[in-house]
C-alpha cells in the first residue's frame, strides 16, 4: 500500500496521518465520490486553516457513512431474497447497511431510523405476508410514532392477475407519508417480473437528491454489481435434467399427482427443508398455434423479445418467453385501445371486467374481441413475461444429495366451453420424459423451516400436494436423528387412489419419526370431511401440543383450505384454553412472531 509522506506532500504531519488511515478503508465507490467532493470544494474552502481542513475532512469521512435500514416483507421468499441483493448493494456503495425481516423488526425503534427502504409483497387477497402482519398493524394504528427528518421508498411486488395488485405496498407508502415522512423516490409496483422495475427502484434511490453523497459514478457501479451471475439463480437457471416422473395416484382416481425427480448433479446447488423450486414452463403448443392463427400472424417472424434487442420468431416467443394463459385487468385494458370495442370498452366501464377475466384466456380474448390494428410486435409488447412456476420442495437435500423432489398436481378443467390446462403441470404430465431437462433455480423460504432445537415438537397440516415439504420434514429428521415429536393431518379425495406417499408415511409411523398422523378422505363417506374436521376431533391434544411448544405448519390452497384451518385453529385455543376470541387472536399473533405458526400457501 503506497503511504503518504509529509516530505513529498502539501499536508502537515497531522493531515498526512489521517490520510493514512482513512484511504486504505475506502471502497472504490467511496474514493470515487470523494475525489468528487473535493473537487466541488469552492476556492473559499481551500483558502482554511490547516485546522479547518482536517475537520472538514473528518466531516467528509462522517458523511460518507450514511445508514439505510432495509426492511422485507415476504411470503414465498422473493422480497427476502431482493433485500439481500440490494442491502449488499448498498454496501457495496458506501452505506451502512442493516437488513431485517419485519417480523424480526422491533416498531419502536423506527423514530431511530433516518433512511427506510421497503420491500413487500402483497399475499392473498391484498393482505400483508405473514411476516409483515405485526408492522403493519402497528404501523397503522395509534401507536405509530410522527416521523420527523424521516426518509423512505416502498418497492412493492405483486401479481396484476389478482384484483388488489401491490395493495400492501401502496398501504406502507401511503401511511409512511401521513406519518411525516419523505419519499427518497416514488413507489414501484413490480408484477411478477419484477427484476427490471426493481433494479430501476434501486438505482432511483440511488440518484436521489436527498442521499446526494454519492454521484452517478456509485450508481454505475453498483448496477454493474447486480447484473454479474456468479451461480444459478431465478435470473440464471439451472437445467436440471429429469431422473424420474410417477403418477402417486392410484387407478380409477380423477387426479393425477406426479412425483418429478431433479438432478442438481454438477450445479453447486443446495437447498433446505422448507424451501421452494422454480420451474421455467413453456406454453401449450396447440394453444400457441391456435392464438396464432386467430391474431392471423405469421409464426416464422421476427419479433424483438426484450430491451436488450433479442429476436426470436414468433412461435418461439410465445412458447417460451411470454405469458398467454393468464389475463389481467392491465392488458386488457391495453389491448381495448386496439381493439376498438363498445362491448370490451363497456366490460371495462362497468367494471365487470373481473368476471371475464376469470377461467379465460389470450385466445378467448383475441377471438372474442379482434383487432385489425394489432401487428406481431406490438402484441408481443403487451404481454408479461411468462413466470417461473413454483414448487414446494418435496426432499431433503440431506437424504438425496445432488437431488429435488417435487409433487405437482396437474391442472386441467373446462372454462367457456374449452378445456383449460395449467402451463407447468401439463408439461410435466404430457410432454417431459425421464432425460429431458427444465430450467430451474432454487427459492430459498426462511419464513418456513424446521424448528432449530432438535426436540420441539412440530404440527404439520398439509392436504393433498400441500404434503410435499413435510416429506422433506420428515426425511431431514430421519437424517438428523430429531427426537421431536411430529404429527400430520393430511387429506384428499379417496384413500385408495390419493393417498400420496402412503407408504413412506406409513414407514415413518412404524419407526417412530412420525409420532401422529390422522387423515382425511373427502370423497369416501355421504358427508364431506377435510383435515380441519379432524383438528377439530383432536382439539384437546393438539391443544396440549401447542402449549408444549409446537411449531405449526400449513401448507396448501391458500383461499379455502389455509382460511379454514386458521379459523379452527383459533376455535381450538378458544375452547381448550377458555379463551376470548380476542385472546386466542393474541396467541396466533404470537405464535407468528415467534415462527411457530408457519405457512407456505398459494
Amino acid at each position: 500500500m503506497l503511504q503518504l509522506q509529509v516530505n513529498n506532500s502539501p499536508f502537515n504531519q497531522e493531515q498526512t496521518d489521517l490520510l493514512n488511515r482513512l484511504v486504505p478503508t475506502l471502497t472504490e465507490s467511496q474514493k470515487i465520490w470523494l475525489s468528487g467532493y473535493l473537487s466541488a470544494i469552492t476556492p473559499s474552502n481551500v483558502s482554511e486553516t490547516p485546522s479547518t481542513q482536517t475537520s472538514l475532512l473528518e466531516q467528509t469521512l462522517i458523511e460518507t457513512v450514511k445508514e439505510i435500514t432495509i426492511l422485507y416483507g415476504s411470503q414465498t421468499g422473493n422480497a427476502h431474497s431482493l433485500a439481500k441483493t440490494f442491502g449488499k448493494r448498498l454496501k457495496e456503495s458506501g452505506f451502512e447497511t442493516i437488513v431485517q425481516s419485519m417480523s424480526d423488526f422491533k416498531p419502536n425503534n423506527l423514530k431511530k431510523i433516518t433512511n427506510l427502504l421497503i420491500i413487500v409483497s402483497t399475499h392473498g387477497e391484498g393482505e400483508p405476508p405473514d411476516t409483515a402482519l405485526a408492522f403493519h398493524e402497528f404501523l397503522h394504528g395509534k401507536r405509530a410514532p410522527k416521523l420527523e427528518n424521516f426518509q423512505y421508498s416502498v418497492l412493492s411486488l405483486g401479481d396484476s392477475s389478482y384484483e388488489f395488485f401491490c395493495q400492501t405496498g401502496k398501504e406502507f407508502d401511503k401511511r409512511l407519508e401521513e406519518l411525516g415522512g419523505t419519499r427518497l423516490y416514488p413507489r414501484i409496483d413490480c408484477d411478477l417480473d419484477y427484476d427490471e422495475p426493481a433494479n430501476e427502484w434501486l438505482e432511483g434511490v440511488l440518484a436521489s437528491p436527498q442521499l446526494n453523497a454519492h454521484t452517478k459514478a456509485t450508481t454505475t457501479l453498483a448496477t454493474s454489481t447486480f447484473v454479474e451471475e456468479t451461480t444459478y439463480s431465478r435470473t440464471n437457471p439451472f437445467y436440471a435434467e429429469v431422473l424420474d416422473v410417477i403418477n402417486l395416484n392410484g387407478r380409477g382416481s380423477n387426479k393425477q399427482t406426479f412425483h418429478v425427480e431433479l438432478s442438481l448433479e454438477n450445479s453447486g446447488i443446495s437447498y433446505q427443508p422448507g424451501d421452494s423450486l422454480g420451474i421455467y414452463p413453456t406454453n401449450d403448443p396447440k394453444l400457441v398455434d391456435e392464438l396464432i392463427n386467430q391474431l392471423g400472424f405469421s409464426p416464422e417472424e421476427n419479433i424483438t423479445i426484450n430491451k436488450q434487442g433479442e429476436t426470436l420468431e414468433l412461435r418461439e416467443a410465445l412458447l417460451a418467453q411470454f405469458e398467454i394463459t393468464v389475463l389481467t385487468k392491465p392488458f386488457v385494458e391495453k389491448y381495448a385501445s386496439f381493439a376498438e370495442s363498445m362491448e370490451l370498452n363497456q366490460l371495462l366501464s362497468d367494471e365487470k371486467i373481473k368476471d371475464y377475466i376469470e377461467g379465460r384466456d389470450l385466445l378467448d380474448l383475441v377471438t372474442d374481441f379482434p383487432s385489425v390494428k394489432l401487428d406481431a410486435q406490438t402484441f408481443v409488447s403487451l404481454l408479461r413475461k411468462l413466470p417461473a412456476r413454483l414448487y414446494s420442495i418435496a426432499s431433503s437435500y440431506t437424504a438425496n444429495p445432488d437431488e429435488a423432489h417435487l409433487t405437482i398436481g396437474a391442472v386441467r378443467y373446462e372454462s367457456n366451453a374449452r378445456e383449460r390446462k395449467g402451463v407447468c403441470s401439463i408439461q410435466i404430465a404430457e410432454r417431459i420424459q425421464p432425460g429431458d431437462k427444465l430450467p430451474i433455480y432454487i427459492q430459498n423460504n426462511q419464513n418456513f423451516k424446521l424448528p432449530e432445537n432438535p426436540e420441539t415438537p412440530i404440527i404439520m397440516v398439509g392436504p393433498g400436494t400441500g404434503v410435499a415439504p413435510f416429506r422433506s420434514f420428515m426425511q431431514e429428521r430421519e437424517e438428523r436423528g430429531d427426537s421431536g415429536k411430529s404429527w400430520l393431518f393430511f387429506g384428499d379425495q379417496h384413500f385408495v387412489t390419493d393417498f400420496l406417499y402412503q407408504t413412506e408415511w406409513q414407514n415413518w409411523l412404524k419407526d417412530g419419526i412420525l409420532t401422529k398422523m390422522n387423515i382425511a378422505f373427502s370423497r369416501d363417506s355421504s358427508e364431506k370431511v377435510y383435515v380441519q374436521h379432524r383438528m377439530l376431533e383432536h382439539s384437546k391434544e393438539l391443544y396440549e401440543w401447542l402449549e408444549d411448544g409446537a411449531v405449526f405448519y400449513v401448507c396448501g390452497d391458500e383461499k379455502h383450505m389455509a382460511h379454514d384451518v386458521h379459523q379452527t385453529l383459533l376455535t381450538i385455543i378458544q375452547k381448550e384454553g377458555n379463551r376470548s376470541l380476542d385472546s386466542a387472536e393474541a396467541y396466533v399473533g404470537e405464535m407468528l412472531q415467534n415462527k411457530r405458526y408457519q405457512r407456505d400457501v398459494y
